[in-house]
């Protein structure tokens, strides 16, 4: 089985940047990195119909809340360096701001989502952008037809994913097996955490995929090596 790291990106800003927020030129010098080492990316929709990975080096880039900030500074070099990646949308937020967070950074719109080029796919992200492990089952199923209804509405092509806001879901084994019966039953293929391990594709554990937090801070040397040895830094 291949490994498949899952990066996961935030907020883009011009200046230096620590936690969710990366500077654009850190963000270039990553994508960089993995262009010079002939890392192949992917799209979710992709590995779908993808029974094992044939290259050497494979790497998912994912960002999450749709900031306009990714609009900005993150299309332009994925198109640079033709790198594929799937963006995860708080689909309650569209044109407003973070307000689970700093209430001041701008979520895209429909309209620039939809404008978005074919290296970018959309992901699910939740409505409310709450955290899943303390809903009640009946308000997680809420928050995804909310989701579904606003990508319908909106005339917005999503792929299946869905990304846990925060990372966070239920966890104890017989809320966790409800939980994941819910996403099957919305038709959800792969459900994301957080977990800072690697992958091994194709994923055991379809509903917990494991994602890498890049940080602002992190220099080239740290990003690199989180990237081929996950958690184990």
């Amino acid at each position: 089985m291949a490994k498949l790291p899952v990066l996961m990106y935030h907020h883009i800003s011009e200046e230096e940047g620590s936690g969710l927020t990366i500077s654009a030129s850190k963000l270039e010098a990553q994508l960089k990195l993995l262009v010079n080492h002939k890392y192949r990316s992917w799209h979710f929709s992709e590995l779908m119909n993808t029974g094992e990975l044939q290259a050497r080096k494979n790497v998912v880039i994912t960002f999450d809340d749709a900031y306009v900030s990714q609009l900005k500074y993150a299309v332009p070099l994925l198109q640079k360096y033709n790198l594929k990646a799937t963006f995860f949308v708080p689909l309650g937020y569209l044109g407003k701001t973070d307000s689970w967070n700093t209430g001041q950074l701008d979520i895209m719109t429909a309209e620039q989502l939809k404008n978005l080029p074919d290296l970018i796919e959309l992901g699910y992200h939740s409505y409310y952008h709450e955290k899943y492990h303390e809903m009640p089952l009946d308000k997680i199923d809420e928050d995804l037809q909310m989701s579904k209804k606003t990508v319908e509405a909106s005339g917005l092509n999503f792929n299946e994913v869905l990304a846990f806001p925060y990372g966070k879901y239920p966890k104890e084994a017989n809320a966790r097996l409800q939980f994941q019966w819910l996403l099957q039953e919305f038709g959800i293929n792969y459900g994301l955490r957080i977990g800072n391990r690697l992958n091994r594709f194709p994923f055991k554990k379809p509903y917990e995929i494991q994602r890498l937090d890049i940080k602002g801070q992190y220099s080239l040397i740290r990003f690199q090596r989180k990237l081929r040895y996950g958690k184990f830094l």
